[in-house]
């Protein structure tokens, strides 16, 4: 069982008028999209671990940069036995090179157009965060979903 919370990086990455997303393949958000990311190592600078994800989980390169976007994912079931607790520290980050490949838990990895973003399954946390990132560009409403 893993120490809790545990800390989580990812990254905001635009290029070309779209935002980099990938489709999870595992819990937590399965099937559903959201801005790559995964966890810090021990001793790992925050940055360094955001590249390293989006790496792994895409196969783009970027600079990280500043924070973004920040929360907590807390799940438990039902019983309330814990599930995950993540502290998550999203960055902007600047596109390098490379194509989206989905890598690790990734079922797929692409750059999404902002007029696609209605049409998909985003996270909750996912849209809540493209929604105060970029209001003017995010057509829908948060609390409609």
């Amino acid at each position: 069982m893993p120490h809790w919370p545990q800390l989580g990086v990812g990254a905001i990455v635009c290029h070309q008028d779209k935002l980099l997303l990938v489709l999870r393949g595992k819990a937590p958000s399965k099937d559903q999209w959201a801005i790559p990311g995964g966890k810090v190592r021990p001793g790992e600078s925050l940055q360094a671990a955001a590249e390293r994800e989006i790496l792994e989980e895409t196969g783009v390169v970027i600079r990280a940069g500043d924070l973004a976007y920040h929360f907590e994912f807390i799940d438990r079931d039902a019983a309330g036995a814990l599930h995950y607790h993540y502290v998550v520290l999203d960055f902007f980050a600047e596109y390098l090179q490379g194509e989206p490949c989905a890598g690790d838990d990734a079922a797929e990895a692409r750059w999404v157009s902002f007029d696609e973003l209605d049409s998909l399954p985003l996270n909750a946390t996912t849209r809540e965060a493209l929604a105060q990132l970029y209001p003017q560009r995010f057509a829908s409403r948060v609390d409609e979903q």
